[in-house]
């Protein structure tokens, strides 16, 4: 886990009865380290984003929507790290318009598909309180599924993932953390044209209650 990570998740983890060995996510590399605890244990790694079966299992979160709507949406706006959800839900639901959002400077799933070929996070990239969607390098599997696809990539501030997540609570009483409210954010800021019949995924509340809090009062 990195040692950056939000302490509602270390506690929740921890409270599943959990070892955590944390990382730097700017020098060391977590696959490296889950495979050394894997070859020394007989654990099994089992991958965020890097595996067909992960992104088939994120998947379902689309024929979910199609199962609520009775349909396929028009369009899915949908939170990009590593690309597991994303190209899942692609895979699941391909009469929709697919569009992933990543944070600023964290793009590096947006530059690749524009590019043609993955390119990794600028080692300078800024930092962002978006920690679930920090991935430093996109996959084949994933990014060749968006690809394939066409989906189009968008990126967003700190700023307006607050507003967002300020949204979503005044409005929705919703709890939503900073990387899950990236597709909200670009909707809110103006950066995606608003289209009916669009889907926006939140896929996650695990944001310390004092950040929230504190954003939701607009303080500094």
């Amino acid at each position: 886990m990195p040692s950056d990570a939000p302490t509602v998740k270390v506690d929740g983890t921890r409270a599943e009865g959990a070892e955590i060995v944390f990382y730097d996510r700017r020098t060391e590399s977590r696959e490296e380290i889950a495979s050394r605890i894997a070859g020394d244990t007989g654990a099994t790694v089992v991958p965020s984003f890097d595996d067909p079966a992960i992104v088939a299992g994120q998947g379902t979160a689309g024929l979910e929507i199609i199962e609520q709507l009775g349909r396929s949406p028009r369009r899915i706006v949908i939170p990009c790290g590593g690309g597991g959800l994303a190209s899942g839900i692609a895979l699941a639901v391909p009469d929709a318009e697919i569009v992933i959002v990543e944070p600023e400077g964290w793009d590096d799933m947006g530059r690749s598909l524009e590019l043609g070929e993955i390119v990794p996070v600028d080692p300078g990239a800024p930092n962002t309180f978006c920690d679930a969607i920090m991935t430093p390098r996109v996959s084949p599997i994933t990014f060749g599924i968006l690809a394939e696809r066409n989906a189009e990539a968008l990126s967003v501030s700190d700023s307006e993932v607050e507003d967002a997540i300020r949204f979503a609570w005044q409005e929705h009483q919703l709890v939503v953390e900073p990387g899950a409210s990236v597709g909200l954010a670009v909707l809110l800021a103006g950066k995606l044209e608003p289209m009916n019949d669009t889907v926006v995924i939140l896929s996650g509340g695990n944001i310390d209650p004092a950040l929230h809090a504190r954003i939701i009062a607009n303080e500094p």
